[in-house]
């Protein structure tokens, strides 16, 4: 079975094919209380992220001012003009005494075992329509933390989902929701970005308002232009905590998100575009892909790095806290709701 199949199937199932199939390792940059999109200059922001890309990340990142490409020193991405951030909150486990502890993250077992943590990114072309890479200067989000209910994220967005894994090889059986049971080889969580945009706008107030889903197949009016589809592949090393009886007596999950959500259903995520001069246009132009069990990009347009030189990159924390061990509340305070 071949990953391009495989990827081809998947997009089928939300009503897409794909034809460009640019999948890669992001390791781990950093896991620190930045968010230079929803809380730039606030040193620390309000709840944890776990971070990969370029090292130029950092508290404030004004495009007026930030050039990634040009101000990063290094990737944890394996394409080595990626200097894009992408970022998530992070993973914690509730014990039944009610004290937390961070989740790791590990790479992704099709292909990147290798990588410190992380995450997979994609980026897809889709139908017919002529896909147009991210400008310098873009960023956006998906996803709303303050949700908790299934009926407000489906509302709003689409192909946000949890993948308990019996298996490395596991895509099927995804829940909007926290898995209720122990999953067996982690949990994989899938976030995926709108893929119209009104042309104009590198950003918007909300940091979502510049970008739509399709209506069907096409971009609506008012976003006509059909960016890739991003989506993250989050690998969370839920197996440490699969022991039932540390699990909380009620019978409910015990995993929470480090801004407090016990649902599941304020899943979201942060990006940053950050490719040097015309590389990802390059690549959706000539359709690359990737191979399945290997960290290997098919793209000669592309250069690359190994896991190795990618596992390389990272950054010092800048805000000081302890995230190891057992803590008695989230970092920040943030309370569980």
């Amino acid at each position: 079975m071949h990953w391009k199949i495989i990827i081809t199937a998947a997009a089928a199932t939300h009503g897409v094919h794909a034809a460009a199939t640019l999948r890669f390792s992001c390791s781990q940059l950093v896991v620190e209380r930045l968010d230079p999109l929803v809380n730039p200059g606030l040193n620390p922001s309000p709840h944890l992220h776990q971070v990969v890309g370029g090292n130029a990340f950092n508290v404030s990142m004004d495009p007026s001012v930030h050039d990634l490409p040009t101000t990063a020193t290094c990737t944890s991405c394996t394409p080595t003009e990626d200097f894009s951030n992408y970022w998530t909150a992070v993973l914690f486990f509730r014990a039944k005494n009610g004290t937390f502890h961070r989740v790791n993250t590990f790479g992704n077992e099709l292909g990147f075992t290798q990588a410190t943590g992380g995450q997979t990114v994609y980026y897809l072309t889709t139908g017919n329509a002529k896909v147009t890479a991210f400008k310098p200067g873009f960023r956006m989000t998906v996803g709303d933390p303050s949700f908790r209910t299934a009926a407000e994220l489906n509302a709003k967005y689409k192909y946000m989902d949890y993948t308990c894994l019996q298996s490395s090889m596991t895509r099927g059986g995804a829940t909007t929701n926290f898995p209720n049971k122990p999953c067996p080889a982690g949990i994989m969580v899938s976030i995926r970005f709108p893929t119209c945009w009104d042309g104009k706008n590198l950003d918007s107030p909300d940091h979502q308002s510049h970008v739509a889903y399709p209506q069907g197949n096409s971009c609506p009016s008012t976003h006509p232009v059909t960016v890739p589809q991003l989506f993250y592949e989050t690998y969370w090393d839920t197996r440490p905590f699969n022991d039932k009886s540390q699990w909380p007596t009620d019978g409910s999950q015990p995993f929470v998100w480090s801004f407090g959500d016990k649902t599941g259903y304020g899943i979201h995520g942060d990006y940053v575009f950050g490719w040097k001069g015309d590389a990802l246009q390059k690549a959706m132009d000539t359709n690359c892909n990737s191979d399945l069990f290997a960290n290997k990009i098919n793209c000669n347009v592309l250069k690359t790095q190994s896991l190795a030189d990618a596992n390389k990159c990272t950054k010092t924390t800048q805000v000081a806290e302890n995230l190891d061990g057992w803590m008695k509340e989230l970092p920040g305070g943030m309370a569980v709701m």
